[in-house]
């Protein structure tokens, strides 16, 4: 009996719905390369998407101060079959460094833990995901429940450091009541520090295989003070859950947790937030009536909400530890009395359709400009036809002098589209030119130069005012790089779109109209950045003078490491729109060429026996209905497509046992 058999049976039916959507973008894919609609362009489209559906992932971080039962949840929600506690769980700090549980099939089960001593370098933790050599690493043993949990609580390890040493590593502040009452016992000056600086925790779980990556979080601490968590991970997870403790309420630090890191609604982030009322069992009371414990509970819920300033219905009572017991005993009535499965109800009723829905929406949007460009060619191709038909079906019992006329028409049309071509030449030549000063703009050289020139001013900054002014003037360049872009981008634009009236206007061609490109998400991201930056730019100065240095210079490092992602982004973005502007025009010069030599042959054979007329017209009549056949199939795979996206959920059959 596993009572959270619903949430994984949806997610399972989810990544059942990526694997079938990734199977009819393959169909598709061969069908247009069997019909010769597929070119490089359009192979490179569809490798991304695929990679794209193949990598997709739902990160679920969990958020909160020590003590509030965020390890225990885990265990509860994702990992009770094992029968006992997989993540350590105990009284006072138990994850002291940011957790993400995940799985990579190219690696075995393993823990890997990032020494704290890597907060000396100015790479982010990113960056050090790509250096195995950098982790210390330790095997998991699958076969035995009881090993694997001892080797898990290696995230719990501290060491005992000067705290000099901890200043250095940007982990000694005053707010931090631990380090405060060591200080005050007379430790001698030492304190109680992580040995690691992030882990990673890879194993073969069900639901970790179809792309569910669990992020657990150390207390306001940690997350005040490790740039990739509020910069980065935080931001960029599909779903909050906020714990907060029933004993305790909101308290002061829970407040600014909340507050600093998920109050608000961010746009660019779009991560569902919940909130968990932890440890309800606190409340339960024998000498009490339920209705009695009920209300009180309720009560707590509505007071959280209220503090929060979210409504109580997206605050959830749970017993993280009763609910575990329950599921490794079997209990059914104490398991509801966790009220635990009201929230995974919730998770799996709203979490995983809605990331669904964002998925599906994207694929399909994509897929949409993807076929514009074939149904582009086929248009092409049937007005081709359509010209040609009507011309021959003209000539049916004319005479010879009809058709030289007829013939002396392509040729001068011939000509009239051989002028265009070398316009088309010109251009290239004008839009490559355009292109590469575009390019320069938002190229990685130009933000490597911005980032060392902020990096020499803070470090030639003793007060804030100068950090400030290095920080503000190194969001200004970066908005400015892309307001440039934009400005390029939109003379590309107005470039091309004249080129294709033109090229439409001189071929009796429909006028097709090139897409815009939008920096607007890429300045958006920018503000989110600084905005993240300023946030907690009060929170890091507040911090004693030696200690906020090596802060500084990991936050600063952190940011710039987020800004390489958005130029790495933008660069792909804009090569693959520079190639969805200039594809369709040489699609029409080839397209076009292709009919005018056709039409030129034919009337030369006609020209040359006149009974040669009959036969040319029963080919195009069949070209024609070959292409209304294509057309045909081509709206088929379509709708296959969107009878894949919008298909209600299949759920496993065991899921209903």
């Amino acid at each position: 009996m596993i009572p959270s058999r619903d949430l994984a049976a949806r997610f399972e039916a989810y990544a059942d719905w990526r694997r079938r959507l990734s199977a009819g973008i393959s169909t598709l894919h061969e069908w247009l390369s069997q019909q010769d609609l597929a070119d490089a362009q359009v192979d490179v489209k569809v490798q991304q998407l695929l990679e794209r559906l193949q990598q997709d992932k739902l990160v679920v971080a969990f958020v909160a101060e020590f003590s509030r039962g965020k390890s225990e949840l885990i265990n509860a929600i994702f990992f009770a079959d094992f029968g006992q506690r997989l993540l350590p769980s105990s009284a006072g700090r138990t994850t002291m460094c940011p957790t993400e549980l995940l799985h990579d099939p190219s690696r075995p089960p393993s823990i890997r833990l990032l020494p704290i001593e890597t907060r000396l370098n100015e790479a982010t933790v990113s960056e050090f995901k790509n250096y195995a050599d950098e982790w210390v690493t330790f095997p998991l043993d699958l076969a035995a429940a009881d090993r694997m949990a001892e080797t898990l609580a290696r995230v719990s390890q501290v060491k005992r450091v000067p705290v000099a040493l901890a200043r250095k590593y940007g982990l000694f502040t005053e707010r931090d009541d631990d380090i405060l009452s060591a200080l005050e016992r007379g430790d001698e000056g030492s304190v109680d520090i992580p040995c690691w600086r992030h882990a990673e925790i890879n194993f073969p779980h069900p639901l970790l295989q179809q792309g569910l990556i669990i992020l657990d979080t150390p207390g306001l601490n940690a997350i005040g003070t490790e740039p990739e968590l509020t910069l980065n991970l935080l931001p960029n997870a599909h779903a909050v859950l906020f714990l907060l403790a029933a004993d305790a309420g909101v308290t002061k630090t829970d407040l600014d947790v909340w507050n600093a890191h998920l109050a608000g609604e961010d746009e660019t982030t779009k991560a569902a937030r919940i909130v968990i009322l932890n440890k309800i069992d606190g409340l339960w009371d024998d000498l009490k009536e339920d209705v009695e414990i009920n209300a009180e509970i309720d009560r707590q819920v509505d007071s959280s909400a209220t503090m929060l300033g979210i409504s109580p219905a997206q605050v959830f009572a749970v017993s993280a530890q009763k609910a575990l017991l329950a599921k490794v005993n079997g209990d059914d009535a104490l398991l509801t009395r966790s009220r635990l499965p009201v929230l995974e109800h919730s998770l799996s009723r709203k979490l995983i359709p809605a990331k669904r829905d964002l998925v599906g929406a994207a694929t399909q949007t994509e897929i949409r400009a993807l076929t514009a460009t074939i149904r582009a060619i086929l248009d092409s191709r049937a007005g081709g036809i359509g010209e040609q038909l009507a011309e021959l079906i003209a000539l049916r019992g004319k005479n010879q002098d009809v058709v030289e006329h007829m013939m002396a028409r392509v040729k001068e049309e011939k000509e009239i589209f051989e002028r265009g071509l070398a316009r088309y030449t010109a251009l290239r030549t004008v839009f490559t030119q355009h292109t590469n000063d575009l390019f320069d703009v938002i190229g990685l050289s130009a933000l490597r130069q911005n980032a060392a020139r902020t990096r020499e001013r803070i470090e030639g900054s003793p007060f804030t005012k100068g950090v400030r002014d290095a920080m503000s003037e190194f969001f200004a360049r970066l908005r400015t790089d892309f307001d440039q872009a934009g400005r390029q981008s939109a003379e590309i634009h107005d470039l091309m779109r004249a080129m294709y009236a033109r090229f439409a206007h001189e071929n009796s061609l429909d006028i097709y109209v090139p897409p815009q490109f939008s920096v607007l998400k890429y300045l958006k991201e920018i503000e989110r950045m600084e905005r993240a930056y300023n946030t907690h730019f009060n929170t890091l100065w507040n911090m004693v003078s030696k200690a906020k240095y090596p802060l500084m210079k990991q936050f600063f490092e952190t940011v710039a490491s987020r800004a390489r992602h958005v130029y790495k982004v933008a660069n792909r973005d804009v090569e693959a729109w520079l190639k969805a502007v200039m594809s369709p025009l040489e699609t029409q010069v080839r397209e076009h060429h292709i009919q005018l030599r056709r039409r030129l042959d034919s009337v030369r054979r006609i020209h040359r026996a006149s009974d040669e007329l009959e036969s040319r017209i029963v080919e195009l009549e069949q070209a024609r209905e070959a292409l209304e056949t294509q057309r045909h199939q081509l709206k088929q795979q379509l709708g296959t497509l969107d009878m894949i996206i919008e298909a209600p959920d299949v759920l496993p059959l065991a899921a209903n046992g």
